[in-house]
This record gives C-alpha cells, structure tokens and sequence, in this order.
C-alpha cells in the first residue's frame, strides 16, 4: 500500500483530501503546520508527499528546499493557491515534482498522483538496466535513484534523477525543452524555461569534469540539450 503524507493547515482540506485518499486505498499521514511536517518527512518513509505553499512557522518552500538537501528524493506535488507562474517556477526549482492550484478537482489530483506515483515504480523496462550506469564523474542507478562519485553518495531530487534519465534514454537526440517539461513533469502549464535550464545547471555540476565547458549535456542553442555518451 502506498504512504502519503499530507501537510496542510486547513482542516476541512487535510480531512478531505485524507478520507478521499484512503476510499483510494492509500495510506495516509498528515500535518498541518510545517515544523511537524517537515520533522515526518525527515524520520518517516513515504511514497508521495502533498505540500501546501503556505503553512504555518514553515513555508511549503522551506520545507521543499529543505528535504531535498537532506536528500529526500520523495516525489512532491505542492498545493498552491497562488497562480502566478514565478511561484510555480520556484517551487520546481526547489525540487518540487508538480503542482496543483487551489481549487482543484479530486479527479485531476488523483490523476497526477497515479501518473507520479507510476514514474516513480521501476517497470519492465527500467529493470533491465545495469544496477548503476556511468555517466561522467558518477555513476547512477535509476532504479533506486541513488548517486554515487566513487564510494560517496551525491545528493539529487527525485525530479534531478528523472531529468537525466530522460536525457540518458534520449542520448545523442536534440532535446527540446518543452519536451522535457511534458515528458518530465507530465504537465502542459507555461512554465519558464529557465526551470529546465537551471535543473541542467545542477546536472552538470554533479556530472562534469568542468561543468563551465561541458562535453555531456550540451547545449543546442535555440532548442535544447543533447546528451553525448562515451
């Protein structure tokens, strides 16, 4: 069964979405401020998080930014009532998966949890892989979304690891970066491209040599990136 933490203030939301939820057959937690919620992050293990932006004494940024440092790679789908595109933007640059703005339907939450939910259980065809890839100056394994550069573990978001494998199963194709927005993140909003340029910024300070002149993730001006495997 599937764990999902809900950190939510409002009441009759967090009761809502958690009896919902379970009808669905998930396992649900929940907190409604962000001291607590960021604490269950950090000590329990679960297999998708739903994250309001504004919580009490924490923001859901705050709490983003900081799981993603402590290395927490949990998929999050932040909850928003705020419709301006420099939030969704700064919420995906800080490691978040998706976002959803209030209101929402419980059709098209449901929808993206099982789409994120499914990217993120290995199938078929991601099993066949090698346990750990090489690429550049570490090695990857994507089924269970760990890095390593020798025998130390590189810390990377969840969406870091579905970017670069995306990348790495498209390698020596010109990829655009709208693709990557759909293919990645499975939703069709304007966002900024800059999002995408700064997760490949991230990348390849974790893969290259001298990610100033890199020779793994190019840079297609114009169009996107192409990645060039040895």
């Amino acid at each position: 069964m599937k764990k999902i933490l809900i950190i939510e203030d409002e009441l009759n939301m967090i009761q809502g979405l958690k009896d919902n939820l379970e009808f669905e057959g998930y396992e649900v937690d929940t907190a409604m401020e962000g001291r607590s919620g960021l604490q269950k992050i950090l000590q329990g293990r679960y297999d998708l998080i739903l994250l309001d932006i504004m919580l009490p004494e924490v923001s859901g940024f705050d709490i983003c930014k900081s799981a993603r440092r402590e290395g927490v790679n949990t998929p999050i789908i932040l909850l928003t009532a705020k419709g301006e595109e420099i939030d969704k933007v700064l919420g995906l640059e800080l490691g978040a998966d998706d976002y959803i703005t209030k209101p929402f339907s419980l059709r098209e939450l449901l929808a993206r949890i099982k789409a994120i939910l499914r990217r993120a259980t290995p199938g078929k065809e991601e099993n066949t892989e090698s346990e750990f890839i090489s690429i550049g100056n570490i090695k990857v394994n994507f089924k269970n979304y760990m890095a390593l550069e020798g025998t130390r573990e590189i810390k990377m978001s969840h969406k870091e690891f579905e970017v670069l494998h995306y990348l790495y199963k498209n390698a020596g194709q010109i990829i655009h970066r709208d693709d990557l927005i759909s293919r990645v993140w499975s939703i069709e909003y304007d966002i900024n491209t800059r999002t995408v340029d700064n997760f490949i910024l991230k990348l390849r300070q974790k893969i290259e040599t001298d990610p100033n002149n890199p020779k793994i993730i190019l840079t297609v001006h114009g169009l996107g990136y192409k990645m060039i495997l040895c």
